[in-house]
């Protein structure tokens, strides 16, 4: 006989979470306890479907995963319309979609103060495994969701095949990348920031939603309840755990640190305040673990994830910790505050963690995630050279110190992995960029958009000048999508994956250009489209 959908009660029960809300700087604490504080509802009515936000998983390990939910039955609403109190929310993990051989069970309470958000740290499962999840509240279940666990930590795997993306402007565009990726073959998919873009309706909009620039907690709340109600965003979160990390407009356009973009009108004491409700969203909204849960202005979001020996994810964080940017921002010649040693896009804590974590990695693969454009791209035809200051080519002290450690240190295999820019790049990495001979220590793929920027070209007009002044370009792509990589312990095989438009449905999916790196050499080889 088949078991009733979520026989409850009677299983093992999880650790129930208790969150503290903060004042007015949003500081937070999570309490581990096995009992709730306060009546919890066990058995809820909803105005609607509260499960409009789907599920998600995410930062696997060799022996669980984070599973994710919001109960938001009118979304859109302040609060979700969600009555202010804490609600009952059952989960199960099963070996089947079927849901009939279920391994894990329990309870988690959902709460007012976090938006009545779920994070569930499942543990105890086997490594190397796929598995099924579904949540229940009242008399509602959830849409079922797919997630696996790492393998073991001392196995090679022969494959890994995940997805990158990034820069999804709701207004900008329908989501249809992410209805094709929701159909691949994937072990993971790596989100690389600009979840949610914080300003009012851009001009342009295709889809308009008519709501201003974001500023309070429930603002930005709101903000992600728009994007993630997207049905092929849900989808692309229910085929495979996510490893997400942020960028800027999750908070607000290229703030550095406690720097607004404008500080004039936005000081370090005013700012910081809408930092940390732009952070207490993105932690509602994202399969992480406790480990990251926000304490006002400051959230811990790098860290390292293994897939066996095969790869190592180094999630980088390059907003949270960096100095101004030089020069003012925007493009800007070269000038000698670039290579000033006190300016970083890191932080020292987080370099140190990195470089140690790189220096004793085992894996056959070492792989940056993180935001923003590591090859110092020069944007501006003819003698003058122009650089981002926003990327690292602003921090070129930093830049050049993380490339030679890299080669220095004799990093096995380094792939940095970039969003941001709204284009596709293919981009080989020297150590020391003053030799035009110099060898390359690492390849850097960085990923277009899934919709902002509206529809795009495949060879824009200026590729040719672009080429020509950035020799060490092997690839650039101006459509919009997202990018495969297949991992195997001699080779990495990289597919930009692009749609033609995103201003109307149903634009089919292309695989525009295809590279491959093997094991041991950091160039960039074309290989034939299949």
């Amino acid at each position: 006989m088949t078991p009733p959908l979520f026989p409850l009660p009677g299983g093992p029960q999880l650790n129930r979470r208790t969150f503290l809300a903060g004042s007015a700087s949003f500081a937070a604490a999570a309490l581990l306890s096995t009992h709730a504080r306060g009546a919890v509802a066990a058995a809820p009515k909803f105005s609607a479907y509260p499960f409009s936000l789907g599920v998600a998983s995410g930062d696997p390990a060799p022996d669980g995963v984070v599973l994710w939910t919001r109960l938001a039955p009118r979304p859109l609403e302040n609060g979700g319309g969600m009555p202010p109190e804490p609600v009952e929310v059952a989960w199960q993990v099963a070996e089947d979609e079927a849901m009939t051989r279920v391994v894990q069970r329990g309870t988690a309470t959902a709460r007012p103060a976090w938006a009545h958000a779920v994070h569930v740290e499942v543990e105890g499962l086997r490594p190397d495994r796929w598995y099924w999840y579904q949540f229940k509240a009242g008399g509602e279940v959830s849409a079922k969701g797919r997630t696996r666990t790492m393998p073991p930590a001392g196995a090679t795997p022969e494959r890994l095949r995940f997805a990158f993306a990034s820069c999804q402007k709701y207004e900008m565009g329908y989501y249809t990348a992410y209805e094709h990726m929701a159909r691949e073959d994937l072990d993971l998919v790596v989100h690389l920031g600009d979840y949610i873009y914080e300003k009012g309706d851009a001009n342009g909009a295709v889809r308009p939603h008519g709501m201003p620039e974001i500023f309070s907690l429930d603002d930005y709340r709101n903000r992600y309840a728009l994007y993630k109600s997207d049905p092929a965003l849900q989808a692309a979160h229910a085929m495979a755990p996510w490893i997400v990390t942020w960028d800027d407009h999750e908070v607000s356009n290229n703030y550095a640190g406690a720097i607004h973009d404008h500080p004039e009108e936005n000081p370090p004491e005013k700012f910081l305040v809408r930092r940390a409700a732009g952070y207490q969203a993105y932690f509602e909204h994202m399969p992480l673990r406790r480990s990251a849960l926000p304490s006002g202005p400051d959230m811990l979001l790098y860290r390292r994830l293994e897939f066996g020996r095969l790869a190592s994810f180094h999630v980088l964080d390059t907003r949270q910790y960096r100095t101004d940017q030089p020069q003012g921002d925007g493009t800007k010649p070269p000038h000698p505050v670039l290579l000033d040693p006190r300016g970083t896009i890191m932080g020292d804590t987080q370099r140190a963690w990195l470089f140690d974590g790189l220096q004793r990695s085992s894996a056959a693969w070492n792989v940056l995630a993180q935001q923003v454009m590591v090859a110092p791209v020069d944007r501006t035809p003819g003698p003058v050279v122009g650089l981002s200051m926003d990327k690292w080519a602003g921090y070129e002290f930093e830049r050049r110190r993380l490339l030679r450690h890299l080669r220095d240190r004799r990093i096995a295999n380094p792939v940095v992995l970039t969003g941001d820019v709204h284009h596709n790049w293919a981009n080989e990495l020297a150590a020391d960029p003053d030799r035009p001979d110099a060898p390359s220590v690492a390849t850097e793929f960085v990923g277009t958009s899934i919709s902002s920027n509206n529809d795009g070209e495949d060879q824009p007009a200026y590729l040719g000048a672009l080429l020509a002044e950035n020799p060490f370009v092997k690839y650039h792509n101006n459509e919009r999508g997202y990018v495969r990589c297949e991992v195997r312990s001699q080779q990495w095989r990289t597919d930009f994956r692009t749609v033609p438009f995103v201003t109307r449905r149903g634009a089919p999916l292309q695989t525009r250009a295809t590279y491959v790196v093997e094991s041991g050499r950091p160039l960039l080889n074309r290989a034939s489209l299949e």
